[in-house]
């Protein structure tokens, strides 16, 4: 638990007695058995200074990150929402399988309506066999941008990490900033059909660093002894962009991440996309003194601007000595382009694969979808101004169908039998077969995507295996693929066209990871597996947030199982749309 070892600087004492109350409440519950926890979410603007400017920002209970919830395994969360800010906003429990209780996913017109300013909505879901690190976040417009925070889900009374239990443990949320409201970034981007303003800043648990002008004072700092391991819990948080993270002179072992545990591996970087999670053991081995903790973009596309700031924290040790090192050092962080660092990491994971935690690979395929991930460009119509390329705006695709979103939620439809809110034939395969990551040759017509409701269907329970292709349409860029209400075990991955003859000779059915958010590589390929066990709507699209409002996205609708496997009714406080 992060109790006394970790400190912000400037943070208000009221702030204090609440954290040191809520941590106290915590432990007194925290061994017992399966307990209910009430919680309250208010969503409202707040006063806050970065980068020298006063700023307004919607938050919850005016933090920034918002509150992390601390459960255990088996626990259930009862989260009160009251929506005091401006906005239509959601909450979305990200990596929460949300078992027969879709209706609390949160993104909007997928499971609900959205809260609209003025209204409240209660989510109501247990924790099922899940442990470790994962998080809430927005799931409206880019509210997400600054509403969003960490769940830490504790093992089961009895139960314990399957490594040594470390000394002590810290959340760090890698987060993104813009010095004008995101909400206004993004309709503009929308307007004109350009690519958004990028960000002014990168955060580490909502602070810029010492690498920013008017931002020393509140540096986030990690204060750790001498030969002592630390949990540290990663959440990427950052809205557009991908981030390597670092700690000058220090390696560290990668122990799970998504909340599942991997086979113990050491490194000293780690890449972490928007949406992903990786718990990391931290051994503080070296001299005394301070040492930053940074992070700075991935940027895969060779057309798209990023924002090439980097953001710090301090990692410090307690010392008396006369040789501490008080000026902290920076680590070298990889290149901007280094995809081979990437690949190094990604493809070094590996499930823990013991009694306790076993791997559920599916071994035959009931379903099985190759869909294209990419960008595309819509002609300008007479009455509107486009400033995207070539004069036209941007839109993105999967399997050349560019997702609209409805006026009232998926799952209402689904389950009420509402007709003409979505169609139900997203497609087995691309349109049309082409050399998806070259830049010759493309078919004129794969530029420019139908646009609709397109949705997937899936029988319950059935074993599904989903190819993600890259497109060098525009650019060729990676994509953090996120798919609500399940993990999936990430089977293979590769550069350039998928070869479903060849490709599938080398999956690793053994000990693949598991997440719940893959990254297809920049003109590349990704496979995944997963049992469709979870009946509800489930929401399927880029975790890059400019790429979902350009419709990189669809949805499964697993039908209902046998018996009690099936999907909840809606609660009475629904929100209307």
């Amino acid at each position: 638990m992060p109790v006394g070892r970790v400190f912000w600087t400037g943070c208000s004492v009221g702030l204090l007695i609440l954290i040191v109350v809520g941590v106290a409440n915590y432990l007194a519950h925290r061994n017992s058995s399966p307990h209910i926890h009430h919680q309250t979410f208010t969503i409202e603007v707040t006063p806050i200074q970065r980068l020298c400017q006063m700023h307004n920002i919607v938050t919850v209970n005016g933090q920034l990150p918002g509150p992390t919830l601390f459960v255990n395994n088996g626990d259930t969360l009862v989260v009160k929402i009251y929506n005091n800010g401006p906005y239509n906003a959601t909450i979305h429990w990200h990596g929460i399988h949300q078992l027969r209780t879709g209706w609390a996913d949160g993104p909007e017109y997928i499971t609900q309506c959205p809260i609209q300013p003025g209204a409240s909505y209660t989510y109501r879901f247990t924790i099922v066999d899940q442990e470790g690190t994962l998080w809430w976040h927005a799931h409206v417009s880019w509210l997400r941008a600054t509403v969003h925070g960490a769940i830490v889900i504790y093992p089961k009374k009895g139960s314990s990490y399957p490594f040594p239990k470390p000394k002590d443990e810290a959340t760090i949320v890698l987060g993104e900033w813009w010095n004008s409201n995101p909400m206004d970034v993004v309709y503009q981007a929308a307007l004109i059909g350009a690519a958004p303003n990028i960000s002014d800043a990168y955060t580490i648990n909502g602070q810029p660093g010492d690498l920013y002008p008017c931002s020393s004072s509140d540096t986030f700092k990690l204060q750790v002894t001498f030969g002592e391991t630390y949990l540290l819990r990663i959440v990427g948080a950052a809205l557009n962009t991908e981030l390597f993270f670092k700690i000058a002179d220090h390696e560290f072992i990668v122990v799970a991440v998504d909340a599942s545990y991997t086979k113990p591996y050491r490194t000293d970087v780690i890449m972490i996309t928007p949406g992903q999670t990786a718990d990391i053991l931290l051994t503080a081995n070296r001299a005394p003194g301070q040492y930053y903790m940074a992070a700075r973009a991935y940027s895969s596309s060779l057309a798209a601007p990023y924002d090439n700031t980097t953001t710090t924290a301090i990692l410090t040790y307690d010392s008396s000595t006369s040789t501490f090192q008080s000026e902290p050092l920076l680590p070298t962080l990889p290149l901007y382009n280094d995809t081979t660092a990437v690949t190094e990491f990604t493809t070094s994971l590996r499930s823990l694969a013991s009694s306790e935690h076993p791997v559920e690979v599916p071994q035959t395929i009931d379903e099985s979808i190759i869909t294209t991930v990419g960008l595309g460009l819509r002609p300008c119509l007479p009455d509107e101004t486009c400033q995207g390329p070539g004069g036209e705006k941007f839109i993105a695709s999967m399997n050349n169908i560019s997702f609209v979103f409805p006026t009232i939620s998926i799952l209402q439809a689904y389950y009420f039998a509402i007709n003409g809110v979505f169609n139900p034939e997203f497609p087995s395969n691309p349109p049309i077969e082409f050399d998806y990551t070259g830049s010759e040759n493309i078919p004129a017509d794969l530029w420019n995507p139908e646009s609709d409701t397109r949705v997937r269907v899936i029988i319950y329970d059935s074993n599904v295996q989903l190819v993600f292709q890259g497109t060098n349409i525009v650019s060729g860029e990676n994509h953090p693929m996120h798919l609500h209400g399940f993990d999936f075990y990430v089977v293979g991955e590769g550069f350039g066209n998928y070869d479903p003859l060849l490709h599938p000779l080398n999956f690793n059915l053994d000990d693949p990871p598991k997440r719940n958010t893959v990254g297809v590589p920049a003109n590349g390929w990704a496979a995944i597996r997963f049992k469709a066990n979870n009946p509800g709507a489930w929401f399927l699209h880029c975790h890059l947030d400019v790429h979902l409002m350009w419709g990189l996205t669809t949805v499964f609708l697993v039908t209902n199982g046998p018996g009690l496997l099936t999907l909840e009714a809606p609660p009475p406080d629904l929100p209307v749309c």
